[in-house]
């Protein structure tokens, strides 16, 4: 499968700019949604959980397309700036460390998902002065969440719920980072950590980005995210909408989406959920956003999913993350338990098989073109 990021120092396997994103994103249904298209020119946008073009541009190159995760990358450049190469798995990417951790303040394991490890990595982080800004993701109105920033650490224990549908991260980024603050940092998924790396990658005469003030990417372990134009509807058939604080997805033996309310708990069968899935969900073979400094997911644990969704597993990638990470237990911040047998190995085959997924994804495309040509 041709990798879908591009390639770092402006040597690019492709040149584009707005025309050329609409054709191969936009009109494709690759489009993830991030925003890193937005906030860089008067010329994107995003409406709901999409992006949409406001008025046409002529630039032969632009950033648009530079920094679109779904433009054509060399994803093995992008490695070799960013990670040391004795770290490198072709499963999972970077992997520095493998750990269990969950926030050590039960408070904040409540308002939080999971374990609350991203949350309290990043208050951390604000605290100590790592960064003085950070972009999160805050409820929105009608299940359609938003991108916020925030400078206060206990501002950032608010806002650790997930909604499953994307929030444009990277549109945030691009419009902060032309005010004071200095050292930001972001929770990202993994198409929006490839859209950081591919910014970091770019010299920065040329992605006039502001891309140096991004000092930490703490990023999330997806399956896929939801169209919030197919989900909200489905789920108003349910519950009152206004009602739901938080989604969650458990072992794949349930086959089921745990939406929650401030009375119950509603289960929805993945069967009716699937068709909500984002198109261009189908066709990423990032689970665990490789390109971020730290990766944080849900655990798995043999006490079963009662206890493990109280916890999280954690991909270190890079010695920023590790600092981290480390600081974290100096000050008591995070809880750590040994890591079962077998659970980065079971996370390595998960991984392949949403890669694999991708391939097919392509080459399906690919059997369908030679059809219809031969045709």
């Amino acid at each position: 499968m041709q990798e879908r990021v591009a390639e770092p120092a402006g040597q690019r396997n492709g040149q584009g700019g707005q025309k050329e994103l609409e054709e191969q994103v936009l009109r494709t249904g690759l489009c993830t949604g991030c925003g890193a298209c937005v906030n860089l020119c008067p010329y994107q946008a995003i409406y709901q959980d999409r992006t949409v073009l406001l008025h046409p541009c002529d630039l032969a190159q632009g950033r648009c397309y530079d920094f679109c995760p779904r433009t054509p990358t060399d994803r093995d450049a992008l490695r070799r700036n960013f990670q040391e190469a004795a770290d490198c798995t072709p499963e999972l990417g970077a992997v520095k460390g493998f750990f269990i951790t969950r926030a050590a303040d039960g408070n904040l394991r409540c308002r939080a998902q999971h374990g609350g490890s991203v949350t309290a990595l990043m208050a951390l982080a604000l605290r100590e002065g790592l960064i003085d800004a950070a972009v999160l993701v805050e409820e929105g109105e009608g299940l359609l969440p938003r991108s916020v920033t925030v400078t206060d650490p206990n501002e950032a224990g608010e806002r650790g719920r997930s909604r499953l549908v994307v929030s444009p991260t990277v549109a945030e980024f691009n419009r902060i980072v032309r005010g004071d603050a200095a050292k930001i940092g972001v929770v990202a998924t993994p198409c929006q950590a490839i859209a950081f790396a591919k910014m970091r990658a770019l010299p920065l005469s040329e992605s006039n980005a502001g891309i140096e003030k991004l000092r930490l990417v703490v990023g999330l372990f997806c399956g896929w995210a939801l169209s919030w134009r197919k989900l909200a509807p489905l789920l108003k058939k349910k519950t009152d909408i206004a009602r739901v604080i938080g989604m969650d997805i458990p072992p794949s033996r349930y086959h089921t989406l745990e939406v929650y309310t401030s009375g119950e708990t509603i289960r929805v069968s993945l069967d009716e959920i699937d068709p909500c899935v984002r198109e261009a969900c189908r066709s990423c073979d990032d689970m665990t956003a490789e390109f971020s400094d730290l990766s944080v997911g849900s655990a798995r644990l043999p006490e079963g999913w009662e206890t493990a969704r109280g916890w999280n597993q954690v991909i270190v990638r890079t010695k920023q993350g590790m600092d981290l990470l480390e600081l974290a237990r100096r000050r008591g911040v995070l809880e750590f338990r040994e890591a079962p047998p077998g659970n980065l190995e079971k996370l390595k085959a998960a991984s392949l098989g949403k890669k694999r997924a991708a391939e097919r994804f392509f080459g399906r495309d690919v059997a369908d073109e030679e059809t219809t040509q031969a045709g």
